[in-house]
């Protein structure tokens, strides 16, 4: 009897085992049978996404349009980019009030309705023209042009920081300013520090720049820049060598002249025409003006023509105080002597030659500079200092 009952409880036992078993096959199923469940669905949705993204590829490509016109009866006259003009409808997702004649739309492709109305276009080169981050250079940076600094403020800075006095005195402040000087004399610093003294937004673009190879593209990019200007004003427009585009007008020219001719007389109008320039300033600078078409520069268009002329003693010596601030000078080191030998040399000359000075100090492991780096540099950039075979073995070792 107790064999038996022994019999039957390890029996009992093995199954309570298979069943506990078996349950826990049974929990692991079914876990399996959600998962399996949740990625049938996710996949769904993803079959789903693709079938509407493979759709949308599908379609055929929309036409870019202008808008030429608005009709009484609810249809718009457009041209489109292949050149002809249609009478065309609007869809009904698209609100009538935002047409406007002038503005970009899409067509179908098909019946050329108007499917969506487009921003206006920014030409990649125009937007780019436009200064991010606000130039470092402030008026202090600047050596011996204080008497063209002091004009320069009078005609781009105090219109936009202060224009009340304009209107107290009566008088319109002029549009646009043209700095011509040699070159590496601070044209293009000074319109640096302007910009950065009026915190307005600067947009510096080079004449060549203007220039394109298609008709009509040129005038395009000039009028898409000061439409720039107005949107983000007050403004400053920085035309750099403005000689590549303002060039005299010949009567014998290529079909390349013309394109030129045709970028000078937008930016005519743009300067002196219906559209008011409002708080937009021009600054010019070249330094070829006697080559400039004289429409130019009549008042009314460069209102102020500012010479830059290469810097005195005196400048040369603020100059070579500037650019020498951060340099460790040696005792021997003479600025007056250093102004005094450089006659003849530009700004950007003197920023030169305290580099190469600098460059001098390195080659030779020192960390002062000394007169003699000085000397060979200015020998070097302009070649208008002797030194001495003494002073020549100090450099060399």
């Amino acid at each position: 009897m107790n064999h038996l009952k022994k019999e039957i409880s390890e029996k009992i036992a093995v199954l309570e085992e298979e069943r506990i078993r078996y349950l826990e096959t049974a929990k692991r199923a079914e876990g399996e049978k959600r998962y399996v469940e949740n990625e049938l669905i996710r996949l769904q949705k993803e079959v789903r996404i693709l079938k509407t993204e493979l759709e949308r590829l599908k379609q055929p490509p929309m036409i870019i349009g202008t808008v030429r016109d608005l009709l009484h009866n609810g249809k718009v006259i457009v041209r489109s980019t292949t050149g002809p003009d249609f009478i065309v409808d609007v869809s009904k997702d698209v609100d009538n009030s935002s047409l406007k004649i002038g503005g970009r739309v899409s067509l179908n492709k098909q019946s050329l309705a108007i499917m969506e109305v487009l921003p206006p276009s920014i030409d990649p080169i125009v937007s780019g023209a436009e200064v991010i981050e606000k130039p470092s250079v402030s008026y202090v940076d600047i050596g011996g042009l204080k008497d063209e600094l002091r004009e320069l403020r009078e005609a781009v800075e105090d219109p936009l920081l202060r224009p009340e006095i304009y209107k107290k005195v009566g008088i319109e402040p002029p549009k646009a300013v043209l700095l011509e000087g040699p070159p590496g004399t601070g044209k293009t610093l000074m319109a640096k520090a302007v910009a950065t003294q009026t915190n307005a937004t600067f947009i510096r673009v080079v004449g060549s720049e203007l220039v394109q190879k298609y008709i009509g593209e040129g005038a395009r990019l000039v009028r898409e820049m000061f439409e720039l200007a107005r949107e983000k004003s007050p403004s400053i427009v920085f035309i750099d060598e403005l000689d590549s585009v303002g060039a005299k007008r010949i009567d014998m020219a290529t079909s390349g002249d013309r394109e030129v001719q045709r970028t000078l007389m937008q930016l005519l109008a743009e300067m002196d025409g219906f559209n008011p320039l409002g708080d937009v300033k021009i600054i010019g600078a070249t330094n070829r003006p006697d080559i400039l078409d004289e429409a130019l520069l009549r008042p009314g268009r460069f209102d102020r023509i500012i010479s830059i002329p290469p810097p005195d003693f005196t400048a040369r010596f603020e100059i070579f105080g500037i650019h020498s601030k951060k340099m460790n000078l040696n005792r021997d080191v003479s600025l007056e002597e250093l102004a005094a030998v450089t006659d003849g040399a530009s700004g950007a000359d003197i920023k030169a030659i305290c580099t190469e000075a600098g460059m001098y100090t390195i080659r030779e492991k020192r960390v002062r500079v000394k007169m003699v780096d000085f000397r060979r540099a200015v020998d070097k950039v302009i070649g208008n200092m002797d030194y001495t075979e003494k002073e020549a073995g100090l450099m060399f070792g």
